[in-house]
């Protein structure tokens, strides 16, 4: 029965249950409740815990799966792959953490694809638009500048997209430019006083990126997107020990 009942504590559409589910796991990973390695209760138990459907379990723990949060072994449960750093919560609330995930994993798959695009079709042009953009970022993280070293890592992120040649991969990351800027504030928010090691990080990953683009190496130029983008992610939910 527990199965086939509506949730009785959003009966009265109090709240998204799929949503409550995930980000109370998510609180509950980044207190140290459910440790790194550690596993999770079982669906029923936490279907009792959350007063909601086992459904509605599967589903918060499939995203799980799908950030790269946990994973699942048959038969014996799901089990914590990273915890989030426990300082996320002082910058950002819990059910933003979702979609700062949700838009990385978005961002990797987009902006892979148009950097090496970009490889193949940039003109004089664009690549001076990527550089003028990166060097900007220099001049920044050197005046320890984090507001305008943030505008330039976007502008330099937009001046890939404009350089793959098509439209709709600019349109898409213009839709999601405030998304982008939450993460990337959030990311320095969590550095702390390591935030000049942080954004080295980022210049040398943007370099890469860069330098592929200018070689005209498709392979290299999406390879070096994911990783950054990659290491971007961990950087933010795994804190500063990660930078």
């Amino acid at each position: 029965m527990a199965d086939t009942q509506p949730d009785k504590k959003y009966r009265n559409g109090t709240g998204n249950r799929v949503d409550a589910v995930y980000t109370g796991i998510i609180e509950a990973m980044s207190s140290g409740e459910y440790p790194e390695s550690g596993r999770l209760p079982t669906e029923t138990e936490l279907a009792q815990q959350y007063s909601v459907s086992r459904p509605t379990v599967r589903e918060a723990l499939s995203r799980l799966r799908l950030d790269g949060l946990i994973a699942s072994r048959r038969g014996s449960g799901s089990y914590v792959l990273r915890r989030p750093d426990r300082n996320i919560k002082r910058f950002a609330p819990i059910e933003s953490i979702a979609d700062v995930q949700r838009c990385f994993a978005f961002r990797i798959a987009l902006e892979s694809a148009s950097a090496g695009l970009a490889a193949d079709l940039r003109t004089p042009h664009d690549l001076e638009n990527i550089k003028s953009a990166f060097d900007r970022m220099e001049t920044a993280r050197n005046a320890d500048d984090n507001p305008g070293f943030l505008d330039y890592d976007l502008q330099f992120h937009l001046a890939v997209a404009h350089a793959s040649q098509n439209v709709f991969f600019v349109t898409a990351l213009e839709m999601i430019i405030d998304q982008m800027r939450v993460g990337m504030r959030l990311a320095l928010n969590l550095s702390l006083e390591r935030e000049r090691v942080w954004r080295e990080m980022v210049q040398v990953e943007h370099r890469e990126i860069m330098t592929a683009i200018e070689n005209g190496s498709s392979v290299d130029a999406t390879e070096s997107m994911r990783y950054h983008l990659g290491n971007a992610r961990r950087r933010l939910f795994e804190g500063p020990s990660h930078i």
